[in-house]
């Protein structure tokens, strides 16, 4: 008789349920064995999170940065639903899609990231930007379209957290407005990058301090309006107008895996073994932003892209193990360094011994991410493109 076929069901297409999904197709699966994949994700869309920017500057263009599903899955075997998950029922090992069918798993990988909180000062919910997705780009480029277009000379922007992504929009924008950029990245700790290696910190200070970008630190936010923003500091409050205002502070998971009966952090992410296992629920996996994750060496592992994309690979071995009976590794994280882009042309490195800046540092992160891109087709297509735009881009200049 003939064991029914398993399921695994893949509940987020980031960086940790995409990748997770096309290394258990590659996986060596014995032909009886081999189970079915399902991948779920609100977006039919994956996207390649750190090259967002780029979007902003025209760098790139939406099909590199975030190809559909559909085609990085072709082949691979793996069903793709897009939906939004409104309920898991652990007890029952089911899944329910809204306005979609109920899912049934026998091994279930939780990586639905995370959400930016806009609820923690009165009127950002209403006023500010939040910058993740692909339609949260979207709706900035509208938002600096018309602002591009209207007859003001100053384009007064609020960039609310010096971390990353605050740093990173905050070089980009100042380099797609030029003069009429009046910039302002808001902080409230005592300096910006707080976790990013020295060298990073000094290359990114440079760069917004060349472009103008003035940096307010130990700075709270108390409010925000329809064309203001007030800042406390010092215990003084300001209310300073601005014509747009962008958030990048915070991480909280969705409220559908809130509501899981799993031990659980302060910031409500699943605790999960160093084998990447829900504790006591052993069928059930969590990686990348919703995971409170020690690995093998004990070290809390941060909740970025490598290190979802590093999780993904353990996930899918785990997986495979725990279907044919072998010993399960525990997930050893790797610092694989840093990388900032600081403008157009311009991105800093460090890692694994090796510290760049300038155009230097700008092309070796491209390179960087185009090996972390998830198919060797999409590679290649971004690749080649890469090569011949600027080939294209002269010559149409001297015709």
């Amino acid at each position: 008789m003939t064991q029914p076929t398993q399921r695994i069901l893949i509940l987020g297409g980031g960086f940790g349920g995409l990748y997770t999904a096309l290394r258990l197709s590659q996986l060596p699966w014995e032909s009886q064995q081999k189970p079915e994949i399902v991948l779920v994700d609100q977006s039919d869309r994956f996207l390649f999170s750190p090259l967002l920017y780029e979007l902003l500057t025209g760098e790139l263009q939406t099909w590199e940065i975030a190809p559909p599903f559909a085609e990085l899955l072709q082949g691979t075997g793996v069903r793709f639903y897009q939906a939004v998950v409104s309920g898991i029922d652990t007890d029952q090992q089911r899944v329910q899609l809204q306005d979609g069918p109920e899912i049934a798993y026998d091994r279930l990988v939780l990586a639905l990231g995370g959400e930016t909180p806009l609820d923690m000062v009165p009127g950002a919910t209403s006023y500010a930007l939040p910058f993740r997705t692909i339609n949260d780009a979207y709706r900035l480029e509208q938002r600096l379209q018309i602002l591009e277009e209207s007859e003001a000379d100053k384009i007064r922007i609020a960039i609310v957290g010096a971390g990353y992504s605050g740093v990173e929009l905050a070089c980009k924008l100042a380099d797609r407005l030029g003069e009429k950029a009046r910039l302002r990245l808001i902080e409230i700790t005592d300096q910006i990058l707080r976790t990013s290696p020295e060298f990073n910190r000094e290359a990114a200070k440079k760069a917004l301090e060349a472009r103008g970008v003035f940096t307010d630190l130990e700075t709270k936010v108390e409010s925000i309006g329809a064309d203001t923003i007030s800042l406390e500091y010092k215990n003084q409050i300001d209310t300073i107008p601005v014509d747009l205002v962008i958030w990048t502070v915070g991480t909280q998971v969705a409220p559908v895996v809130k509501n899981l009966p799993f031990k659980q952090n302060q910031r409500h992410q699943i605790t999960t073994t160093p084998t990447l296992q829900v504790l006591d629920h052993p069928e059930i996996f969590a990686l990348g932003d919703l995971a409170d994750c020690r690995d093998a060496e004990e070290q809390q592992i941060p909740a970025t892209a490598q290190a979802a994309f590093q999780q993904a690979d353990y996930t899918a071995w785990n997986i495979w193990a725990s279907l044919s009976d072998r010993p399960l590794l525990p997930f050893r994280y790797q610092k694989l360094g840093e990388m900032l882009a600081l403008g157009t042309d311009n991105a800093t490195l460090t890692g694994l011994g090796v510290k760049l800046d300038g155009s230097l540092g700008y092309v070796a992160r491209r390179l960087a991410y185009l090996y972390r891109m998830p198919t060797l087709e999409h590679q290649l297509k971004v690749g080649f493109n890469w090569l011949v735009r600027p080939i294209i881009e002269t010559l149409s200049q001297s015709i």
